[in-house]
């Protein structure tokens, strides 16, 4: 799906309702929609399919969210944040938009992948909760379902990251917190400033378990 095409913003109330309606948005905000910042900017949407992109070029619309010219600004609901990408540097092209867009896109639940792994690194909530899991089990729909439904209680205050155990990139994160395969699916919190963390064996996955361990930790 490379056809994706940037949503027109052509006002403040578009926009809001835009920023609102999703986990992760990415507004350009160009004064010539026909720019070739505006157009790397739509190359991009094509190759981020699933994150929604929206164009503005209204004056208002810019001055609301106190935008210069030729920026993007990802907004997320996680931790209510917004990241900003000045695109007047001319070395910023799609592919740069790209990863900066991947790099940011935290959600209710992030996957961990060595991109990901940076935006969570850069966010300003310290408390991480990883479940690691193996993403084939018949169980791990409804254990994500379960995790989603967890990580709505605690947005601003903990992450929620889903770590697949079938990752040979994430087996180096296992011995980290001395866990074998055999222990899976477990949970792990972690507190970024200190490295002080703790790890859950699990046999099924529980909204109140899963708010017991986090609630126990922050205390």
């Amino acid at each position: 799906r490379t056809t994706e095409k940037p949503i027109p913003l052509n006002n403040i109330a578009d926009a809001e309702a835009f920023v609102s309606g999703a986990e992760v948005a990415v507004i350009g905000f160009f004064q010539d929609p026909q720019s070739p910042e505006a157009e790397q900017f739509g190359l991009a949407a094509g190759q981020v399919p699933e994150v929604p992109f929206g164009l503005s070029s209204s004056a208002a619309v810019l001055s609301h969210y106190g935008a210069s010219a030729n920026t993007v600004a990802l907004f997320r609901t996680v931790d209510n944040d917004r990241r900003d990408l000045d695109m007047n540097n001319r070395e910023v092209d799609a592919k740069k938009l790209t990863r900066f867009v991947r790099i940011n896109e935290l959600r209710l639940v992030t996957e961990y992948d060595p991109v990901t792994a940076i935006g969570v690194m850069q966010s300003s909530v310290q408390f991480n909760l990883l479940l690691i899991t193996d993403k084939m089990s018949p169980k791990h729909p409804e254990r994500m379902r379960k995790f989603r439904a967890a990580a709505e209680l605690y947005k601003g205050k903990i992450l929620f990251i889903l770590l697949d155990s079938n990752l040979k990139s994430n087996e180096r994160v296992l011995s980290y917190f001395q866990l074998k395969k055999s222990q899976l699916p477990a949970l792990a919190v972690f507190h970024t400033p200190d490295d002080e963390h703790d790890v859950l064996a699990v046999d099924e996955i529980s909204v109140d378990r899963v708010q017991d361990f986090c609630n126990s930790f922050l205390q």
